[in-house]
């Protein structure tokens, strides 16, 4: 009833009101507006409260509307897609094709010391001459290596003598003492077959807790080759420079393996040098002194010859990989030795260069590694008492290429 009788009161102030802001203006709803409305020019007709007109919005007007009419908000205008990119012309009669060019990199590891052992500092990469087959090669990357290192200590223990059991301890724990907190070790031990006594850690007590394993040999079988292909063969899945520490007599008494076929491995294994440390050696010559041969385990014939044919191949493992062999008589050795050891890892130059036969044939290329002066002639290294001494250089003897099936 209310709202009807306001109604008719509405209708008698005449037409010079807006009907829906004097509404709100009367009910206390948007009282500034109404009073704004009521103060326009009094001569702009409004439209009847029964037939209400919409104001139109101008031609450029957009967005959303109030009561009183829309926003004037001007469009954006609608920038064109820009044109396509032109193909390139076909030419009549030759076929699409794309382009793939794989350049292999051959990384060498170039170790160069005094007959001492001694790390020669200091070398530049102008310095070093790289020749595969012969064929003078162009060294892009050049770097001496201070990094951590990723080895793997194979150790012999089997059943065989007394004397050759301790050696393989001492020089294992020597080893292990050596190691840095940022160095990556697993422990292997092998007698009929390898045993992984400590996957890869950088934890020195699991080290020597691995190590603490090697407390009762179980078969006289020593089988060098078999566990060295598997070694060679887990390390190979891991990226960058590997070292195989092995500490053994090397003689092979029963692998299903050959010679051969663990040269070919070594060969074909990429990033991985051996360092071999033999155990025993004062055991034999004592015997051989007494023209007797030292004992390798019961049962087992071995004579001086397979002793002698073991340290040659030992050293052959050394060459192909870059590494270097020992041969220590006493015990106190041992730390000198993997003092050795780990400045030939931590102190080296690492050469790397693009082959000019790029043939992904699965070929092997051998490798020589020169060293000269900085004025090109013939490198001389002089002690603190000037005088000269000789230099060895140390580096793998070749290489496999990738094999790529066509």
């Amino acid at each position: 009833m209310f709202y009807t009788s306001f109604s008719r009161n509405l209708r008698s102030l005449g037409r010079h009101f807006v009907t829906i802001p004097l509404l709100a203006f009367a009910l206390g709803v948007f009282p500034m507006a109404a009073f704004r409305l009521a103060a326009q020019d009094q001569s702009t007709p409004a439209p009847a409260a029964g037939n209400p007109q919409k104001q139109e919005p101008p031609p450029e007007a957009g967005g959303p509307e109030t009561d009183v009419g829309p926003y004037a908000t001007p469009k954006k205008k609608e920038e064109p897609p820009p044109p396509p990119p032109e193909k390139p012309k076909k030419i009549e009669g030759m076929p699409d094709y794309s382009l793939h060019v794989d350049v292999p990199l051959v990384n060498v590891d170039v170790l160069v010391t005094t007959k001492d052992g001694q790390f020669i500092p200091n070398l530049k990469k102008e310095q070093f001459r790289v020749l595969e087959d012969g064929v003078p090669q162009t060294v892009s990357n050049f770097s001496i290596s201070e990094a951590p290192i990723t080895a793997v200590l194979l150790v012999e223990f089997a059943s065989t003598n007394y004397y050759f059991i301790v050696d393989a301890l001492n020089a294992s724990y020597a080893f292990a003492n050596s190691l840095k907190k940022d160095d990556w070790v697993a422990v292997v031990s092998y007698d009929m077959k390898p045993h992984i006594l400590v996957d890869f850690t950088q934890d020195k007590r699991a080290v020597y807790g691995g190590l603490n394993q090697l407390r009762m040999p179980g078969f006289a079988e020593t089988n060098l080759f078999d566990a060295l292909y598997d070694t060679l063969d887990r390390v190979d899945r891991i990226e960058g420079r590997k070292y195989v520490i092995l500490i053994t007599t090397g003689v092979d008494t029963f692998s299903k393996l050959n010679l051969d076929q663990i040269i070919k491995k070594i060969k074909s294994t990429h990033d991985v040098i051996i360092f071999p440390v033999s155990v025993g050696f004062a055991e034999r010559e004592y015997y051989e002194a007494r023209g007797r041969t030292a004992p390798h385990g019961m049962g087992i014939p071995v004579s001086n010859m397979d002793y002698l044919q073991a340290d040659n191949e030992m050293n052959t493992f050394a060459r192909l990989t870059g590494g270097r062999a020992f041969f220590p008589r006493f015990t106190a050795e041992m730390p000198q030795i993997f003092h050795d050891i780990a400045g030939d890892i931590r102190n080296q130059y690492n050469l790397a260069y693009h082959p000019t036969n790029a043939k992904l044939d699965g070929s092997y290329r051998k490798l020589k590694v020169e060293v000269v002066g900085p004025d090109g002639t013939p490198l001389k290294v002089r002690d603190q008492k000037g005088k000269d001494v000789k230099f060895q250089i140390v580096a793998r003897e070749g290489y496999t290429a990738k094999h790529t099936v066509e």
